[in-house]
């Protein structure tokens, strides 16, 4: 097959949006002969139809959303790089573009990040959040600087992306007043028919959690699930019920929570980890970052 013309794409990708030839053809300023017949030529370049007709307009098929999926990606990227290149020669700012994991607590991912804004010169975070995976796919790209996860990266896949500790911060279980008032006897067994929220099994750190409630016997009303730890500290601000965070975040908590600390979870930790794309880390931002790492890079991919 030959190169793809991005100019056909390109008309591809109009189309898709706006529904069909004749809008496509008025947002872009040129006949609608002339889409038709660089459309026709992509389908014959791809060996399929990307469309059906639907009344006077036209819906993608199977094939077309799945064009105009990496379609999407192409010119988001195309947007990206010539706002990159208008603001690169910005010489005094520094520009960090993170990945935070939706399981990380957006407290501690603050505090984290709080070293690299402290820096002697003009720094700009561009933060994104979601999905493990996503970042990930996102790093490779190059589309992100560093990626903050609660997990190294994977081993033995075609990833050559490097994974740095940075701390391993203490768990305890937070509840507001009302609640804490409630509870009967001493930690950890007040826990016991008390409601609890958790993050889901896709965190590292529910894995923990469950052994330390088993080991200890322990039995609370699991009230709620949460992938996302921001809605979880949510919900326990809100009082559904007793919620794990960072025992270091207590005075942040306190604050912003209201919420106080129920007791420690022995041997339960929260494991925090930097991930990028090169092994000898030369961004700055992402150096003062790393610059507490409790052990050396481990490099996923090989």
């Amino acid at each position: 097959m030959n190169n793809l013309n991005f100019k056909h794409l390109h008309y591809f990708w109009v189309v898709a949006h706006e529904g069909s030839i004749t809008r496509a053809a008025e947002k872009l300023g040129v006949a609608v002969q002339t889409i038709s017949g660089q459309l026709s030529i992509l389908e014959k370049q791809l060996g399929k139809a990307l469309f059906n007709s639907q009344g006077r307009g036209l819906v993608l098929n199977e094939a077309g959303r799945v064009a105009l999926g990496y379609a999407d990606q192409i010119f988001q990227l195309g947007e990206a790089l010539i706002d990159a290149v208008e603001n690169s020669d910005s010489e005094t700012t520094l520009r960090l573009r993170a990945g935070i994991s939706d399981g990380i607590p957006k407290l501690l991912a603050y505090r984290l990040l709080s070293n690299v804004t402290a820096m002697p010169v003009d720094v700009r975070l561009i933060c994104d959040e979601g999905e493990f995976e996503g970042l990930l796919a996102d790093l490779a790209l190059h589309r992100l600087d560093v990626v903050l996860t609660d997990r190294p990266a994977p081993t033995g896949g075609n990833l050559k992306v490097f994974s740095t500790r940075l701390g391993d911060f203490a768990t305890g279980l937070f509840a507001t007043q009302a609640i804490a008032d409630r509870l009967a006897g001493e930690f950890p067994h007040c826990l016991n028919g008390a409601p609890l929220l958790l993050p889901t099994r896709h965190h590292a750190l529910r894995s923990h959690i469950d052994r330390w409630l088993e080991s200890n016997d322990l039995h609370p009303k699991i009230v709620g699930e949460f992938e996302d730890s921001a809605l979880l500290n949510t919900f326990g601000r809100e009082g559904l019920g007793i919620f794990p965070a960072p025992l270091a975040l207590a005075e942040q908590i306190a604050s912003q929570l209201s919420a106080q600390p129920v007791g420690e979870m022995h041997g339960v930790c929260e494991h925090i980890y930097a991930i990028s794309n090169e092994r000898r880390i030369r961004h700055p931002a992402i150096e003062v970052l790393c610059a507490g790492a409790s052990q050396s890079p481990t490099v996923a991919g090989v």
